[in-house]
């Protein structure tokens, strides 16, 4: 791995380009991930989120079999390029193995699966159950369940631990942010499910709304969004044993001071817990992260 990305931010953005309401063609994501997934901040990058509604249609016509390195790797290690993506499950379930199957068949390796379990105040049980089923079929597939913030979240925390218990690679997703304000939780909502995930040894990843590093209000829209730099301290805090109260305290900073020295401190050990979320633009993280000065910018 480069030196020039510390083992904290290892994998840490996915590259969402394709994800809607994103304009960009997969062709052009395809070429623009192996750019980024070559480049010297290649540790950085995770996998391409590709919808699975795309597979078949909008795929048409696009290579995947040119060279490149996965977030995984790095140029200069020896390991085999290649391309590879976190599927993202937009579509009945029942339509995931097919599409995973067309995908490898294209020659796209699949890296993981990500899906909704319901939407929100529906029971998400049901949903959790058929990903179930998919997880032990697909030993080789880690599933991500994208369970909604709200009634019966904790019931479902505990049935994916109980999963993960039996041995099967699955882990829970969660949004943090959409098109209305009750989509984006506070800081102690926030806290309360990090903390509730440390406490069932559940990893998670997590999706909308995280495009800067620290809390912040979009002036357009008056949402106050939270920052993936807090979500990777407030993580640490938690893993190290934090209360709700502390957790919330750092998902709550609105200026990277209070947010910089832990993650200094940290920069060199594997992130605990949050194990990263999607980008439409890879670059917007890393310049940030480059400003605050938590990763070198190019340089040895």
């Amino acid at each position: 791995m480069s030196t020039m990305v510390p083992q904290l931010y290892a994998g840490l953005v996915d590259d969402a380009s394709l994800v809607p309401p994103s304009p960009t063609a997969p062709a052009d994501a395809v070429t623009k991930f192996r750019e980024h997934a070559t480049s010297w901040y290649a540790a950085l990058i995770g996998t391409l989120l590709l919808p699975a509604s795309l597979v078949g249609t909008s795929l048409s016509g696009t290579s995947f079999t040119g060279a490149s390195f996965t977030g995984a790797d790095s140029p200069g290690t020896g390991a085999a390029p290649r391309l590879s993506a976190g599927l993202i499950g937009d579509v009945p379930p029942s339509a995931l193995p097919v599409t995973v199957e067309k995908l490898r068949a294209a020659g796209l390796p699949v890296a993981y699966v990500e899906a909704p379990v319901a939407r929100r105040g529906e029971d998400p049980q049901p949903g959790i159950a058929m990903l179930r089923s998919f997880a032990a079929a697909h030993p080789e597939l880690p599933v991500y369940a994208e369970i909604p913030l709200s009634w019966g979240l904790l019931a479902a925390l505990d049935t994916v631990a109980a999963a993960r218990d039996a041995g099967l690679a699955i882990a829970p997703k969660f949004r943090v942010g959409g098109l209305a304000a009750e989509l984006f939780p506070t800081p102690v909502e926030l806290a309360a499910v990090i903390c509730a995930c440390r406490d069932r040894s559940l990893p998670f990843k997590l999706a909308a709304g995280l495009r800067h590093a620290t809390r912040h209000t979009d002036p357009e829209t008056g949402f106050t969004h939270h920052g993936f730099l807090n979500v990777l301290v407030a993580s640490v805090i938690a893993a190290g044993g934090g209360e709700v109260a502390e957790v919330a305290e750092a998902l709550a900073a609105t200026h990277p001071v209070p947010l910089v020295e832990p993650a200094r401190v940290h920069r060199d050990v594997e992130r605990p817990l949050f194990l990263g979320f999607g980008a439409v633009n890879v670059v917007e993280p890393l310049t940030e992260l480059v400003r605050l000065g938590l990763i070198n910018g190019g340089y040895e």
